[in-house]
């Protein structure tokens, strides 16, 4: 249950893009609220909004050991819930830098930006 201190606290969208095309094995978590989600969402993701994260937080028990990716609006509520799971033991943890915006700016611009 160590963390990996090699594995960097944020990663780049396009790191994510090339996860993706790669086929890596994540979790990627989006943090926003349901309604940001029903309005714009990078497909796979996973809902946990950051509201409700410290209640629901034994969901993510299956996936202590996995790498999951946290992802929000512009990335200040993922790096928050990134660093509260490190604090939790999951060990394998980033934060999407510039959020589900940069995603849609960068990579899929059929990603709704609000």
């Amino acid at each position: 249950m160590s963390n990996d201190s090699t594995l960097p606290i944020e990663i780049t969208v396009a790191d994510l893009d090339a996860m993706r095309a790669r086929g890596d094995n994540f979790v990627l978590l989006d943090v926003r609220e349901a309604s940001e989600y029903e309005t714009a969402r990078i497909e796979g993701s996973k809902l946990l909004p950051m509201s409700e994260i410290q209640q629901r937080l034994s969901e993510l028990d299956e996936h202590q050991q996995d790498h999951i990716v946290v992802q929000c609006h512009h990335g200040g509520r993922s790096m928050q819930v990134t660093e509260f799971l490190r604090s939790k033991g999951f060990g394998k943890v980033q934060n999407l830098a510039g959020g589900i915006d940069q995603w849609s700016l960068q990579i899929d611009s059929s990603v709704p930006r609000y």
